[in-house]
């Protein structure tokens, strides 16, 4: 099954959907299966892979709102592992549409549930809002990734952000995890970087990710060619930094399902004497 992890923070420009197309394209690069699912209505997510609006009849909007099966929504990328579910406008739309809905919360995790088998990672790139898309991608997802740029404005949102993942943890999705946060935008000749550093990192501890993305000109250039900064330029900081990121990833991923297997035979093995009884 898919580890399906959202990206969020609810506070805009903090390098949410750069970080979810890269992390997504470094892990397809390292010839996971990955699907990346737009959820913002900005649909940056999509043009920064290089599928545009006029690409596709069939969107996460139809996903959600019209109960379309996510599979007619999913295109191919460049990368050979690499696929996308779309956004588009008209899925700000879906905040008003899906609010009589029942059991609106959990449209997307429903709809996933026929592909999750098809992916090793399913990477939600989350509007910048704390609305019913993103109660939705929190709902469905195993995990959350918080990007946070070194900032001190992108410190005040986090605090909401927690309680909210709080909220759906108790009430929506009792195994949601938070994956860690992730700085981004990080500036070693600023000293409020190495400030908000040291700051998160004596806060949270190891939940903060050990490296941290860069603020770096090839990641800005990277979505108006419509490619991953992998694609791009493989040898910029950007790029490594998040080949680094997706490597964590993967040994993570790795070492939880070997702890399940293990779990899992155990389990098997103190049965058995009661099956000979």
């Amino acid at each position: 099954m898919a580890r399906v992890i959202a990206v969020s923070n609810q506070k805009g420009g903090v390098g949410k959907t750069t970080s979810a197309i890269n992390i997504a394209a470094c892990l397809a690069a390292a010839e996971k299966r990955v699907l990346v699912i737009d959820l913002d209505p900005q649909a940056n997510a999509g043009s920064g892979l290089g599928i545009y609006r006029g690409d596709f009849d069939t969107s996460m909007y139809n996903v959600l709102v019209e109960e379309v099966p996510i599979t007619t929504a999913i295109l191919h990328t460049e990368l050979k592992c690499l696929d996308l579910a779309p956004s588009v406008q008209d899925l700000v739309g879906a905040e008003v549409e899906l609010v009589s809905a029942i059991g609106r919360e959990a449209r997307l995790k429903e709809a996933l549930e026929p592909v999750q088998k098809l992916y090793d990672f399913i990477i939600i790139d989350c509007p910048p809002a704390l609305g019913i898309l993103t109660v939705n991608a929190l709902t469905a997802a195993d995990a959350v990734l918080i990007p946070l740029q070194c900032e001190y404005y992108a410190m005040e949102g986090l605090s909401q952000l927690i309680k909210t993942i709080s909220l759906i943890k108790k009430r929506l999705n009792p195994g949601l995890e938070r994956e860690g946060i992730l700085l981004t935008m990080y500036d070693r000749r600023n000293n409020l970087s190495h400030q908000v550093e040291q700051d998160i990192r004596a806060h949270f501890g190891d939940e903060v990710f050990p490296v941290v993305i860069p603020r770096n000109v090839k990641l800005s250039e990277a979505p108006s060619h419509g490619k991953p900064v992998i694609l791009y330029d493989i040898n910029s900081t950007g790029a490594v930094a998040y080949m680094e990121t997706a490597r964590l990833l993967i040994r993570r991923n790795q070492a939880r399902i070997a702890g399940r297997q293990r779990a899992e035979k155990g389990s098997q093995t103190k049965q058995r004497p009661s099956d000979h009884q």
